[in-house]
């Protein structure tokens, strides 16, 4: 971060301190901060849409940016906002912004990364179990990882695994070595207890999203018997606590009902939650489970209820794979976030396991201009039609084509996949799919088959 941009971030902080005390009447001296920290324009959209929160009436979005600030406990909010709203947003993206320009490749906003591939649950359908259960990037690696991507604008990382809470001391102390960063992790939520929750209060800096299936008898057939009950005791201490925290649901052919339904979102909201991240099951590995997957009826009940409930809950939910219309297609392969596995390969996508770099061997810059994420670069968005974002399911030949150029090699270290059966067990959803995908970007507005919209 250089000089000016320090400066910048602490006269917003100076003008989040007014909003802290008045949020109502100091909110647009933070927002006009903002603006001026945005010297790339890279944050107009989200800008725009925190405006026209504030110029309405009462509403669910305001409700819930209210209890932000009766729910979270004051010193942790404010290193939020330095952390994730100033740091990783309004300055990362505009350095990223420019130094994609400088390098000519991709720079993420995210960086996901897999500390360790062990877990305390072994849940049906699982990518994660594909990789092993003993393997470990060790402190002195993520470290490295942070220090490098930092230099570059990203800001903001999160852990997956495995059960990166098998990490926890190790997950500290990085919130205590780079206080500058925001930092958020995918975890089952069971090892989440007070102790910990006392380092989250003290760090400030770290938000976990508990994964849970739905209600006690979904999450448990697929995690195991008392792993619901173990979510709620986690919410509840995280709630008590004043912490931050969301969800993060799978959702499969099994569970859409229970995961869409009223009362589920109700729960969420009521246990605590901020935000709830919905991610379409992947049929990733060879021993994925394809009738997991969601019918095109069942995915389109997502798609149109996730965005009902942004309108009347006061929670921010996010549909990883019908959200796509909002983002410009597929953000993974460094365009918005990279996936760094236990092993240190370099994934474009947390559900694609191949990699023609490794973490070890390579620095973030070189993977960035590797022939596998160059090659995602050249080719995204991959379908013009952002309802149908995802080179692997969506779009199989392009994630196969993309494999084969790049001389991408499978990371699964048990079993390696075959990039030619992978695209061969998508293609059947790909073309069951794609109509109900075309009425609805034509209902929403768009026209089919279009090829004006920009490549972001």
């Amino acid at each position: 971060m250089t000089a000016s941009d320090k400066f910048k971030a602490k006269a917003a902080m100076k003008a989040y301190d007014y909003v802290d005390k008045n949020p109502e009447k100091y909110i647009w001296k933070l927002i006009d901060e903002l603006d001026g920290l945005d010297s790339e324009k890279a944050l107009g959209k989200q800008i725009a849409g925190i405006k026209r929160v504030f110029q309405g009436e009462n509403n669910n979005w305001k409700t819930l940016l209210n209890s932000i600030f009766t729910d979270i406990d004051p010193s942790v909010r404010r290193k939020l906002v330095e952390t994730f709203v100033i740091n990783a947003s309004a300055i990362g993206m505009n350095t990223q912004k420019e130094n994609k320009e400088k390098y000519g490749c991709n720079i993420p906003w995210a960086i996901l990364m897999d500390p360790t591939s062990a877990c305390n649950l072994r849940c049906t359908g699982c990518w994660a179990a594909d990789y092993g259960r003993s393997l470990n990037m060790s402190f002195e690696t993520l470290d490295d990882i942070i220090r490098q991507g930092k230099e570059l604008g990203t800001y903001f990382y999160l852990y997956s695994g495995g059960e990166p809470l098998v990490r926890k001391k190790d997950i500290i102390r990085l919130c205590e070595a780079h206080p500058d960063c925001a930092f958020l992790a995918f975890t089952n939520g069971t090892l989440i207890d007070e102790d910990f929750a006392n380092d989250m209060l003290r760090v400030g800096n770290f938000i976990p999203a508990i994964s849970v299936e739905g209600f006690e008898e979904a999450t448990d057939s697929r995690r195991g018997e008392g792993t619901f009950k173990a979510v709620m005791n986690a919410m509840r201490i995280l709630r008590e606590k004043k912490l931050p925290f969301g969800a993060s649901c799978c959702y499969t052919s099994q569970n859409v009902d229970s995961i869409s339904s009223e009362e589920y979102i109700d729960l969420l909201v009521q246990s605590g939650a901020k935000f709830a991240w919905f991610f379409h099951y992947m049929p990733v590995g060879n021993d994925s489970v394809p009738s997991l997957l969601p019918s095109p009826e069942q995915r389109e009940k997502m798609y149109h209820t996730i965005r009902g409930y942004r309108q009347t809950k006061p929670i921010f939910t996010i549909d990883f794979q019908n959200d796509g219309e909002f983002v410009g297609g597929c953000i993974a392969g460094s365009r918005s976030y990279i996936h760094i596995n236990a092993n240190g390969d370099m994934e474009p996508c947390a559900f694609i396991h191949y990699s023609d770099s490794n973490i070890k061997e390579k620095t973030l810059l070189e993977a960035y201009q590797s022939p596998l994420f160059m090659s995602y670069r050249a080719n995204q968005p991959f379908n013009d039609n952002h309802l149908m974002p995802c080179p692997m399911l969506e779009n199989p030949e392009a994630l196969r084509d993309i494999v084969r150029i790049s001389g991408a090699k499978s990371t699964d270290m048990q079993s390696p996949e075959n990039p030619d059966d992978l695209c061969e067990k998508c293609r059947p959803y790909a073309e069951a799919w794609k109509p109900v995908a075309d009425r609805l970007w034509e209902e929403s507005g768009h026209c089919s088959g279009c090829t004006c919209q920009n490549k972001i």
